[in-house]
């Protein structure tokens, strides 16, 4: 629901904008005999048993264009999403109609939806975020000059002009207040001008001053031509009163649709009579759970046993959802719903999709943008980096300082070369942050249908490489190859750096294939670390590799660490001596560099260098479509 283009009111403590019109009315909303359950899988592993639950049970209702609240129950959320079409469509049964029509499948891209949890990009401004929003949701048709002027013109609208050039905020960012946030996330919904707004627990996180005036902007918004429908829990006085209808929910089902303002007096009628001074809501959610003072037992339910205290809560929901079919409110709407039935186009599709207004190319353009600036202005994730690798750099440049022509320095260029494989590796376990700290930021966007996935995973890939791979693996090199005193040679010099990049692309790719589909930094980390473990033994310097059983040799063919060493030890020794070939020296003793490879197993031909980099980029690109192909498929649904 976007600010109309016609009749202003004012905003009085909201700012000094207008909300204006683009449409006379908002679209009604009716739903007809919903019912959603889910499955739910129960005990040990071996004795497994899925067991059906319901959670929307026969709701029957309809949503003029008003600011519509949802409250008093743990399933008003699923119940929103139903709404919203974001909810997994198997298990549902029923039909919403918009204005008497089948609900269009890309309903969830012509909607706006409000997250409870702010999903906006925390290091960009207010107005980056709403240009963002505007460029990707808005047809291509509309220019970026028009784009540009209506965010301005919802700037003001949203009383954020003081704002618009302030970072939103992050954990390490200072940034606007929860209001204002919260008003940029209505904000970037407002621009596509939705006639339907859906909000879950708009004040989430809002003190009581701000939430009544987050409140009361919707408020204004609804009497200008918009269906506002959101959820909230036990929301004070000044807040329930603005409200002009009402819907109670308890186990699933419904007990009271209507008019706000005539709750109290229905209740009343039923034999639930409000306090003098008790805050309304308060008291509807009492009732629900058994809990008002007009059906409390002699003695108090501390005193009851635990099954009394159920049984006793499901009669009076049970009484609660009679009482309310019975009534007069329900055989209205019953009556209003068959007229609309009747008067409804063809049957609805079940299947939905996602629409985008703006092309492949338009899209990665935006997101890349977007993207590099996210990193650019994270200074934990970019400059630290090459901060801390510079660091490395330079201990490891310090340990294995001029590494010498002799026997240690077999060792000692051995051991160099194993540790920069191996932090290569391990660098890597940043981007296991990627995907996971993004992810509802990621779903709501692509739901919502700013751009693909493969948009999305495009630039997040290229940002990671270039900035946070590739940089780093360049200073590393410039820095740890001359101090440590490798072999001075331009070619060798650029196939060591290749060969560090390599390594950091292909841990860095596998990195994204486990933690692709994971919701937990810390689950994902202990996937890698244990994978790289098992990697590190079969590198080639823990264990001499031809020594290894038949039956477990097979595994070496798998490690990222022994890829990156043996093409690192190839272009290192190839060429060196390390001691008078003439000279007579105990059996195992390697005079050159050649033997020294040939004791490790390892081919120093040129096609022996260049397999590496080859199996290198293969195992990238198998990783990378595994995690492309986790993201496509990961549940988008609530």
């Amino acid at each position: 629901m976007d600010p109309d283009l016609g009749t202003t009111v004012p905003m009085d403590d909201l700012g000094n904008g207008n909300l204006k019109r683009s449409s006379s009315h908002g679209a009604t909303i009716s739903f007809h005999n919903i019912h959603y359950k889910v499955k739910e899988r129960r005990g040990p592993l071996c004795k497994r048993t899925t067991v059906t639950k319901d959670i929307l049970l026969d709701l029957k209702q309809i949503l003029h264009n008003t600011l519509d609240m949802n409250c008093m129950s743990t399933n008003i959320c699923r119940f929103l999403d139903v709404l919203a079409a974001r909810k997994d469509p198997s298990g549902l049964t029923g039909e919403v109609l918009i204005d008497g029509a089948p609900q269009p499948p890309n309903f969830k891209c012509l909607s706006g939806y409000v997250v409870q949890d702010d999903v906006v990009m925390g290091t960009l401004t207010v107005r980056e975020n709403l240009r963002f929003s505007a460029a990707l949701r808005l047809p291509m048709s509309i220019s970026q000059q028009e784009k540009d002027q209506r965010v301005e013109q919802l700037i003001k609208e949203l009383g954020l002009s003081k704002v618009a050039d302030s970072r939103v905020g992050t954990q390490l960012i200072r940034g606007i207040s929860g209001g204002e946030r919260k008003r940029t996330n209505i904000g970037m919904e407002l621009l596509i001008d939705p006639r339907v707004l859906f909000l879950d627990e708009p004040t989430t996180g809002l003190d009581a001053s701000t939430a009544n005036s987050v409140l009361l902007l919707l408020k204004r918004m609804a009497a200008n031509g918009r269906t506002i429908i959101l959820s909230i829990h036990q929301p004070r006085y000044s807040i329930y009163r603005l409200f002009d209808s009402l819907t109670l929910l308890v186990g699933g089902q419904q007990v009271y649709h209507g008019p706000a303002q005539s709750t109290l007096q229905y209740f009343s009628a039923i034999g639930y009579t409000c306090e003098p001074h008790n805050n309304p809501a308060d008291f509807f959610l009492d009732v629900i759970n058994g809990d008002s003072s007009i059906q409390r037992f002699s003695k108090d339910f501390s005193e009851l046993d635990p099954e009394e205290v159920n049984s006793s809560r499901q009669a009076i929901e049970r009484r609660l959802v009679e009482e309310y079919r019975s009534c007069t409110l329900y055989r209205e709407t019953q009556q209003e719903l068959q007229l609309i039935v009747q008067g409804k186009g063809s049957v609805p599709q079940r299947q939905s999709f996602i629409t985008y207004n703006t092309s492949f190319c338009h899209q990665f353009s935006w997101v890349l943008h977007r993207t590099f600036r996210n990193l650019m202005l994270n200074p934990q994730t970019s400059f630290a980096q090459i901060a801390v690798t510079l660091f490395l750099a330079l201990i490891v440049g310090a340990i294995f300082f001029g590494v010498g022509a002799d026997q240690s320095g077999i060792q000692n260029r051995m051991g160099a070369l194993f540790f920069i494989t191996t932090n290569q590796c391990f660098s890597a376990l940043s981007s296991a942050e990627l995907f996971i700290t993004e992810r509802k930021l990621f779903i709501h966007e692509y739901i919502s249908g700013y751009y693909r996935v493969s948009v999305y995973f495009l630039c997040k890939i290229l940002s990671d490489i270039l900035t946070l791979r590739t940089v780093p693996a360049i200073v590393f090199s410039l820095v740890a190859y001359f101090m440590i005193g490798f072999k001075a040679a331009p070619d060798s010099f650029f196939v060591f750096m290749l060969t560090v990049a390599l390594v950091a692309y292909t841990a860095t790719a596998m990195t994204m294939a486990i933690s692709a589909d994971q919701t937990v930094v810390a689950i994902a980390n202990i996937f890698m670390t244990i994978s790289f473990v098992f990697m590190m033994i079969f590198s080639g310097l823990l264990v001499n590799l031809p020594s290894i059983a038949g039956w477990l040799s097979w595994l070496k063919y798998f490690s990222i660490p022994r890829y990156g060493l043996t093409a690192l030890l190839i272009n290192e020794f190839n060429g060196l001596t390390f001691c008078d070939v003439n000279v007579t020296l105990p059996s195992g003793i390697s005079c050159t560099g050649e033997q020294f490879l040939q004791n490790q197993g390892i081919n120093s031909s040129t096609w022996g260098l260049w397999q590496n980099h080859m199996a290198l980029m293969i195992m990238t690109l198998i990783f990378l479509t595994i995690a492309y192909l986790k993201l496509r498929f990961i549940k988008k649904f609530t």
